[in-house]
């Protein structure tokens, strides 16, 4: 062979190897598809879990209203389950520590007040208006994104966010007489909580060493220790104790909250995972948006199972909502489609004095490797 058909490649700046030409790696395509198959059932796996969730949280909300204990108990459940999990060796659970739990706070603030406004604006306002009552949840994100990532928007951005807006006080205002005025506060307030927990989240996970599980068991123990004395101070002890012992108006409602309580529970312990998988292989605009299709199907369902009626405020308000969000998604496909390539390094274009079709791979130290960061460093459930 002629010295032509060989390809220098030098490494880490020490010495030069030898590689034929002709033969080239394949790419990795199983890994790819691997990798988009993963989106797919992550963002799907999410849809199912948060519907079920948000249909049987507003049947049982219906019943009796315990709205902080509720959510004691699904975390609660989501805890139980993860030690049971551990238990039979799908993965083992995290050692608590200070400097851990220290690092996750601004996480679990964010956690337990979402959770909170989530739920009370569930129980104040239809399943069907709950969409429209957390429509702000894009501009918020576009919002934080610039705040707190001082990533700027583009005026294709702004006017996606000024449909998102439109639609919003479009639904709100055809409402404004049979929907609760505090519901809508919950709704913007949730919406806040939303944009910034998948920004949280992001942030959160080199805490665990990427690892998934491990936030995920940390989210729910933490989350269910803060709220626990907000369980007492509100008072909803008392009517526990009355639906428990059969007393008062909430006698018959035990049965109710039980089934409600275990359906929540393990769909709560799966939307958390979800959620998590969700943001870890996507990005927080994918999980938005994967929210924003849920909405759709939970108004319908809204209308089948609780009876709910749609104005045609509500709907078009919908409609503005998630045509904002398709069109903000579109724009952001369409700047990522127009960003040139990068020009390649100084030092990948060949000197004076080489090898006649040789081609020089730089390797510098501490260079990120695409595809290592897409898979992510913990484990994928």
């Amino acid at each position: 062979m002629s010295s032509s058909q060989y390809q220098r490649v030098p490494q880490n700046e020490e010495g030069i190897d030898m590689k034929d030409a002709n033969s080239r790696t394949p790419p990795p395509k199983q890994e790819e598809q691997a990798s988009k198959a993963m989106v797919v059932f992550s963002v799907s796996f999410y849809l199912v879990a948060a519907i079920v969730m948000v249909m049987v949280n507003k049947w049982v909300l219906n019943a009796i209203e315990i709205p902080l204990f509720f959510l004691f108990c699904q975390l609660i459940i989501a805890v139980v389950l993860l030690h049971i999990c551990a238990l039979f060796g799908y993965f083992k659970l995290p050692t608590l520590d200070y400097q851990t739990c220290r690092g996750l706070v601004p996480l679990i603030s964010c956690n337990v007040l979402g959770l909170a406004f989530n739920t009370y604006c569930l129980q104040y306002v239809d399943a069907s208006f709950y969409q429209v009552a957390r429509g702000l949840v894009l501009p918020f994100t576009v919002f934080f994104s610039w705040f707190l990532l001082r990533t700027k928007s583009s005026p294709q951005t702004l006017v996606a966010v000024g449909i998102v807006c439109f639609g919003f006080l479009l639904g709100v205002s055809a409402e404004r007489i049979s929907v609760s005025t505090l519901g809508v506060v919950l709704g913007v307030a949730s919406s806040v909580t939303t944009s910034v927990h998948a920004i949280v989240v992001k942030h959160s996970l080199p805490i665990v060493s990427g690892s998934t599980l491990d936030l995920v068991y940390y989210s729910n123990f933490l989350s269910a220790v803060v709220i626990l004395p907000f369980v007492l101070i509100s008072g909803e002890a008392f009517v526990v104790w009355d639906m428990a012992t059969g007393a008062g108006d909430n006698a018959g409602a035990l049965n109710t909250f039980l089934t409600g309580a275990a359906v929540t529970g393990v769909f709560g312990f799966l939307i958390c995972i979800a959620g998590f998988l969700s943001i870890k292989v996507t990005s927080p605009i994918s999980h938005m948006i994967s929210a924003a299709v849920r909405g759709v199907l939970q108004t319908f369902l809204g209308i089948w199972v609780f009876g709910d009626v749609v104005s045609a405020g509500r709907g078009f308000g919908i409609v503005f909502i998630l045509a904002g969000s398709v069109y903000y998604v579109y724009t952001k496909s369409q700047e990522q489609a127009a960003k040139p390539a990068p020009p390649p390094p100084a030092d990948a274009v060949p000197r004076g004095g080489v090898t006649p079709n040789a081609v020089f791979t730089p390797s510098f130290e501490g260079e990120e490797d695409p595809a290592r960061e897409k898979r992510g460093s913990g484990r994928v459930f």
